[in-house]
């Protein structure tokens, strides 16, 4: 699977965890110079409490387009150390 934004490849991996529609990577995949952390929390009733990055890529930022739960409920410790995206950012086989 790879996450493309502006036509860049973000992240590349053939190890992504399904969950509710949303692939997760693991995050050595992305390359750590393009996350910027933010300050963005949600919480999930099943997944827990989750954290947000913004993707600096090129010059171009886009907000809060990648998730993480740092700390993964039981249910759902298999995305432990992975990341999701969003918010434009295409997920491809």
């Amino acid at each position: 699977m790879k996450a493309i934004w502006n036509d860049i490849v973000i992240a590349d991996s053939d190890d992504t965890v399904v969950v509710e529609g949303n692939h997760y990577f693991p995050l050595k995949s992305i390359d750590s110079k393009l996350l910027k952390p933010s300050e963005t929390t949600s919480i999930c009733p099943w997944k827990g409490t989750a954290n947000y990055y913004t993707l600096e890529v090129d010059g171009k930022t886009n907000p809060d387009a990648v998730w993480y739960y740092a700390e993964p409920k039981e249910a759902a410790k298999e995305i432990r150390g992975r990341v999701a995206f969003w918010k434009g950012v295409k997920v491809a086989g």
